[in-house]
């Protein structure tokens, strides 16, 4: 009887659980715009408070402010970019304007100056009284203190009554900006003390909160306002101008004790074409600013000048006052008369870079800078530390170190246009004296110092191990050569030297680097190369790759020595996923043991990193899957936590789906690894049309929640799986020379041995891909005829034309990505051209029997657009059902939402159609003539 009971009831649930899956809605294309993020997730210093906004992909943002145990949720429409302060007492944020506010204003078309703007608001934590102050252009906290400064139009003349959200009290604060800067604000939250001045276009605060730092540039006939820098002292109430004259004041930095400030500007008259800038030095208690560098300066390079594009920081100590140079610009001819004279761009052999390389980053080039410091209290000479042969210098955390690491690709530039990446020279530069000592030469390696400024660490792809260099010694260290294990990427596949897995972060100290390989974590003295698994090769023994669980911790300034090191009296988190079952997790271990890590949790989900609270082991973190939206978490050990966000409740509504692990071997004999999506509402006795999505591997995302919304070229799966299909994501790995048969390797096994299950409608199946997915499909259809519909998104379909040919994006050629990188030919062109052929779609379209739509755009700074239109014309030609999109103005992935939507309802149109009998659409069917662009979209369906 009681076997017969639990039967029935059995069946009575299964029978209840298939109703509810049947009554489910399938997603359709209105849904998007509601489907949420979580974003902007913080915890407060004590690990007391967390907040977080949730996002809908269009509309509008709400903040939440909540204890950790999530009894007191507070929320803030619209409001984005928060902070807390330094004590954890406030939260400080900006309310966006409504959304429907902003499109109308983009209806009527009017100017930026014109348009809503934001409101500052901020709120005791805790209380329920949000104060707000409207048309804020921008604000500043201090960092360890309860203080913030804003600025807003120069008219806005009545600041709101705490709580007041009124549209009457809002409307009457909000005025025409002016030009001449805006009102600035400097207010204390505990006491409310603040005051306002005028004209102010940069500022800021000290990061005890006790001085501001400001300049004004008022309206030449102001009589109460004068043009001038000034500093605030905040609880005295003491305002003092240190430098006077009307400029442009840029690059305000203090020290971090607040005694010391330096900043950028130029006081040269309105119409002077070349305007130099000079570096300014105060001491806290002086009379006034003095120049410490300019034009002429001691240690300034000949028509050289401080310039102010550069950043302008103070050593941890407060003795050294880093800054940027550049070479004084050339003025312009005013005399050319511009339609007089000829516009070229002049490619030249000799040139380290493309021309298209050089026009793309101009503007970055124009404001480029080159590190200088000076010790201000000892002397006004500069130390030029970097300049045109050697760029690029790294500061170590503690930027009181002696010495800077320059880096530097000279001589090497042309070649890396093939053969990818550059090869780097290393130097070692001394702040006090200028002077330079090359450490190594012409590596792949990409170098690194130590917090500490103490080693440089890099890892040599050619010798496959990472190595030290001991500033203090000179000496260089194989750190790796002990291990006993490979250090570069065990499964590289593509035809240059493997890369390393990466490195985790360095111990207090420098005592200890700690470095990846596929698995587990190596701790390494830098000085011997003594190695130690830390990690116990618990990762090898088990298929778990390890890696670090906490990002260090970073203030709103620059990560200090101790920020960027990883303690060792606290237990290192490190954030895990099993490598066979896709699942993760965190373990944990403290230095000093030789304990294996402990396992704290592992399960099916995909976790973010932790967020750790600064003075509190409390940690925020998301969680998802396919089927669980990642909501955000508090916990101070990971088996209890407590869920903080609840998004995407209307998913419940809607028929979604499941993802699972498959795999099967290949002809050659390979295993591969894939993620199969089924409907929720699955049923074994049905048969279902399924669609192949592929890129490289996937299947490390089988536990990534994949969101309803409009896709930028790529498959919508939740959608296709909510509206009957299965989905069907394989990896594919490659041989070098023959990427395409690869594909077809990987990808056609692995459909076919899902089709020998009976609910595989193996007639109706369907490929989709894009960019490189794109060539993967073009070259898939000139292979087999199994599939009843093909979608390639911006697909090379031609690797001969397309070998030469420029990535408008970077500037740069294209050769590097087929000898070297993604497309796997490991050659040049002359050398083996028939790979080139063989690896080409275009060589081989007469034997295409499958409908296949392109995406090509004409913005597209990746694939050349002309690749989509020689595989277009040549089907064209030939006969075959061949359709080209081409969105106006787009890139290679599409980046309005306008062209997302429409491209999502093409795709679902033309599956539905080729694999489900829907009828055909207009756009499929006669197409849209040029005559009814903007006005026709082709979207009626033809019964």
């Amino acid at each position: 009887m009681r076997k017969f009971l639990l039967l029935t009831l059995g069946i009575a649930a299964a029978y209840g659980a298939n109703a509810q899956q049947a009554s489910k809605k399938p997603i359709d294309h209105s849904v998007y715009d509601g489907w949420q993020s979580v974003a902007n997730e913080r915890i407060s210093n004590d690990g007391k408070w967390a907040t977080y906004v949730v996002k809908p992909q269009q509309g509008d943002a709400n903040l939440t402010i909540t204890d950790v145990k999530n009894k007191a949720p507070f929320k803030v429409q619209r409001a984005d970019t928060v902070r807390f302060t330094g004590d954890s007492k406030y939260a400080v944020f900006l309310i966006r304007p409504f959304y429907k506010d902003i499109r109308q204003a983009k209806i009527k078309k009017k100017k930026p100056e014109d348009m809503p703007k934001d409101t500052l608001g901020y709120i005791a934590l805790g209380g329920k009284t949000v104060t707000k102050v409207p048309a804020v252009r921008s604000f500043k906290m201090a960092e360890s203190a309860p203080v913030i400064a804003y600025l807003a139009p120069a008219d806005t003349v009545k600041k709101p009554a705490a709580g007041d959200t009124s549209k009457k009290a809002i409307a009457t604060t909000i005025a025409p900006p002016t030009k001449d800067g805006g009102n600035l604000t400097v207010l204390q939250l505990p006491n409310g003390k603040q005051r306002t001045f005028k004209f102010v276009t940069e500022y800021q605060l000290a990061k005890n909160g006790k001085l501001l730092a400001f300049s004004v540039t008022a309206p030449k006939k102001s009589k109460d306002v004068k043009s001038a820098f000034y500093v605030y002292d905040i609880d005295k109430d003491e305002l003092k101008d240190i430098s006077n004259g009307r400029g442009t004041y840029k690059n305000i930095a203090f020290d971090e004790t607040g005694k010391q400030l330096a900043f950028t500007a130029e006081k040269n008259p309105e119409k002077a074409q070349v305007k130099p800038f000079k570096l300014y030095y105060y001491a806290i208690g002086i009379d006034s600013a003095k120049v410490i560098a300019a034009p002429a300066s001691e240690g300034m390079p000949a028509k050289w000048a401080v310039s102010g594009d550069g950043r302008v920081y103070f050593s941890k100590s407060g003795a050294k006052l880093f800054f940027g140079t550049a070479p004084i610009p050339k003025a312009a001819d005013t005399t050319i008369v511009d339609f007089e004279v000829a516009k070229l761009d002049i490619w030249n052999y000799k040139d380290d870079y493309l021309q298209p390389q050089q026009l793309k980053n101009l503007q970055r080039e124009l404001r480029r800078n080159y590190l200088a410091v000076i010790a201000p209290a000892e002397s006004n000479k500069l130390i030029q530390l970097a300049d045109l042969g050697i760029q690029d210098v790294a500061v170590a955390a503690n930027n009181d170190a002696k010495y800077v690491l320059g880096i530097t690709d000279t001589g090497t530039r042309i070649q890396s246009q093939w053969e990818g990446g550059g090869r780097f020279s290393a130097w070692l530069i001394n702040t006090q004296t200028g002077e330079r000592k090359q450490i190594s030469e012409r590596s792949k390696g990409r170098y690194q110092l130590s917090p500490g400024g103490n080693y440089v660490v890099w890892f040599d792809p050619k010798a496959q191990n990472w190595f030290s260099y001991s500033i203090a010694t000179g000496k260089k260290t194989n750190l790796t050569a002990t291990t006993g294990t490979k250090l570069g990427e065990e499964d590289n596949d593509v035809p240059d030297d493997p890369n390393a897995y990466g490195l985790a972060g360095w111990t207090t100290a420098d005592k200890a680097v700690l470095i990846y390989d596929r698995y587990d974590i190596w701790s390494i003295d830098p000085a011997t190369g003594a190695a130690t698994n830390f990690t116990n090769g618990v990762g090898r023994k088990n298929k778990l790759i390890f890696r670090s669980g906490v990002p260090l911790e970073r203030g709103f300034s620059a990560a200090s020595e101790e920020e960027k090191a990883i303690p060792v009296n606290k237990p290192y988190w490190m954030l895990v996923q099993n490598d066979e079952t896709k699942q993760w997790g965190f373990y944990k271990k403290s230095f000093g043991t030789t304990a294996a890590p402990q396992e704290i949790v592992i399960a099916p989900f995909a976790y973010s990193t932790l967020q750790k609270a600064k003075n509190s082991d409390v940690f925020i973190y998301t969680k998802q899957s396919y089927v669980q939206s990642p909501d955000l978490y508090v916990s101070d050990n990971l088996k209890k936590e407590t869920r903080l966000s609840n998004i995407n409740p209307q998913q419940a509504q809607y028929n979604w789906g499941t993802a699972e692990l498959v795999h099967w071997t290949t002809p050659k004999g390979y295993h591969s690894d894939g993620i199969l999506y089924k409907p929720e509402n699955f049923d074994p006795n049905k048969k279902y049309p399924m669609l192949v999505y592929f890129y490289e591997k996937l299947s490390d995302g089988l536990y990534g929640y994949i969101p309803a919304a409009p896709t930028p070229s790529r498959l919508p799966i939740s959608y296709f799986v909510s509206n009957g299909y299965l989905v069907f994501a394989p990896d594919i790995s490659y041989e070098t020379g023959h990427p395409g048969a690869s594909a077809v390797e990987f990808i056609n096994s692995g459909v076919e041995a899902l089709k020998k299950n009976a609910w595989v409608d193996g007639a109706h199946i369907g490929i989709q891909g894009q960019s490189w997915g794109g060539y993967q499909v073009a070259y898939l259809i000139t292979q087999t005829n199994m599939y009843a519909a093909a979608w390639a998104g911006a697909p090379v379909a031609n690797m001969t034309s397309a070998y030469g040919g420029i990535r408008w994006e970077s500037g740069v050629s294209r050769e590097f990505q087929y000898e070297k990188t993604q497309s796997r030919i490991g050659t040049d062109l002359w050398s083996n051209p028939q790979l080139y052929i063989e690896n080409s779609p275009l060589f081989q379209l007469p034997k295409v029997q499958t409908p296949v739509v392109i995406m090509s755009n004409d913005a597209d700074g990746a694939v050349p657009w002309y690749q989509g239109i020689e595989m277009f014309t040549a089907l064209r030609r030939l006969g075959k059902p061949v359709w080209l999109l081409e969105y106006n103005g787009e890139a290679h992935n599409l980046v309005l939402r306008q062209n997302r939507k429409d491209i999502s309802i093409r795709e679902a149109q033309y599956f539905d159609h080729f694999l489900k009998g829907a009828p055909m659409p207009a756009w499929l069917e006669k197409g849209v003539p040029a005559v009814d662009k903007g006005k026709d979209w082709g979207f009626t369906l033809d019964k």
